[in-house]
């Protein structure tokens, strides 16, 4: 039996907002911040260890008890889906999912089924169904605007943050998605087993907000 409890970050950009907010609610989070290739870490003065890990393994470390809680984007959540407790929206890494397609075009009213390219095949077939439309969905590992332009779709599902890069490439948004923030993901028994801890940390990372 583990006597800490695990918190597992997304590397980069979301590792780095946890950690201000750690750090601002009074945690010792030196060691993270200097210059290593270690992916665990204990927090000095607590019980906590800092997994760092990619977005859609911070879910399975989660799902499988081996963290306790984790920060993600609600886009890997929407993506990937599982069994864990979805607590917190900590309300930074603020995005969204959008459908977009070359200037002046729609998809909607067409007899022939649209093709969407995207990277998240799952959130745009929830997308379409809800819709109760037909499409087919081409995955893109890489920049996925090339797709219209290329012809290969008549348009994309894919995370816009102020939209520059869709216009740089003749494309615009027709329809917004959902929305993206870095949401608190706990696993379902040690959300019974360490409540008052998980609680405590969930806490600080609210707290960590107000302070900064």
């Amino acid at each position: 039996m583990r006597d800490t409890i695990r918190i597992a970050l997304t590397k980069g950009r979301l590792e780095k907002k946890t950690l201000a907010r750690m750090k601002a609610a009074g945690y010792d989070i030196s060691e993270l911040e200097s210059p290593s290739r270690k992916l665990i870490f204990r927090l000095p003065n607590t019980n906590i260890e800092v997994v760092l890990a990619k977005a859609a393994d911070v879910i399975t470390y989660v799902e499988h008890g081996v963290c306790d809680l984790g920060v993600v984007g609600k886009d890997t959540i929407m993506e990937k889906g599982g069994s864990f407790y979805e607590m917190v929206d900590l309300g930074f890494g603020k995005c969204r999912f959008a459908l977009a397609t070359k200037k002046g075009k729609t998809i909607y009213g067409n007899y022939r089924t649209p093709v969407i390219a995207t990277k998240y095949p799952e959130v745009t077939r929830a997308f379409f169904s809800r819709k109760n439309m037909d499409v087919e969905t081409i995955k893109i590992e890489g920049s996925v605007e090339l797709a219209p332009l290329l012809e290969l779709a008549d348009a994309i599902v894919d995370i816009v943050e102020t939209g520059s890069t869709l216009k740089e490439n003749g494309l615009e948004v027709i329809e917004d998605v959902a929305p993206i923030s870095a949401r608190v993901i706990v696993n379902l028994a040690s959300a019974k087993m360490n409540k008052t801890a998980i609680q405590r940390i969930i806490s600080d990372l609210e707290r960590g907000g107000e302070e900064q």
